[in-house]
């Protein structure tokens, strides 16, 4: 039986971390605040007449909506690059931020389902969190999620997923990660 990763965190990582750090507070081990799942097809997008431009924007968008379970938002350029064939205000990226319950559940399909999927996984490098103890990873193909059924994947496109914590130090984070089952190298 699978326990939840919420129960895990309370039963076995807030005890570990407590021992490990030596923190004299339950309140103080860190924690996962948020997730962000963001997408960029700025490059797909441009050079491309408006009605072709909206169906490719709407495919990402549900696609992104299905995999995180909660509705994706359009991100804008925030000024022209004409090399890119970029305007200022043009839709180039959608991103979804998930906390609580629905954060929970898309890390136990990211670290269960997702990463073992995605072709030539090796585990997360640690060099993947940054000094505040926060991961960013990086999905070549949105196919690696249960959700998206690949024979019916029109485009497919990447995904970078940042886990926001609370933790202080970069030892901190990973620990807390590898914890929680995060593969990590």
């Amino acid at each position: 039986m699978i326990i939840k990763l919420s129960e895990k965190y309370n039963t076995e990582v807030v005890p570990e971390m407590m021992k490990k750090f030596g923190y004299k507070n339950k309140m103080a081990v860190p924690k996962i605040v948020k997730i962000v799942v963001n997408t960029g097809f700025g490059r797909e997008i441009s050079g491309k007449t408006s009605e072709e431009q909206k169906k490719l924007t709407d495919y990402i968008i549900e696609n992104l909506s299905l995999i995180c379970g909660q509705k994706a938002i359009l991100t804008q350029a925030k000024k022209s690059i004409s090399s890119f064939k970029i305007r200022k205000g043009m839709s180039i990226g959608a991103k979804v931020t998930l906390r609580g319950k629905k954060m929970m559940d898309f890390l136990e399909r990211l670290i269960h389902l997702a990463l073992p999927r995605s072709r030539d996984f090796q585990g997360i490098d640690s060099k993947s969190v940054d000094k505040e103890g926060n991961l960013t990873i990086a999905i070549k193909e949105h196919i690696a999620f249960p959700e998206i059924l690949p024979e019916k994947a029109k485009n497919i496109f990447g995904l970078e997923i940042t886990v926001v914590t609370t933790a202080k130090t970069r030892e901190e984070g990973i620990e807390l990660l590898k914890l929680l089952g995060f593969p990590i190298k």
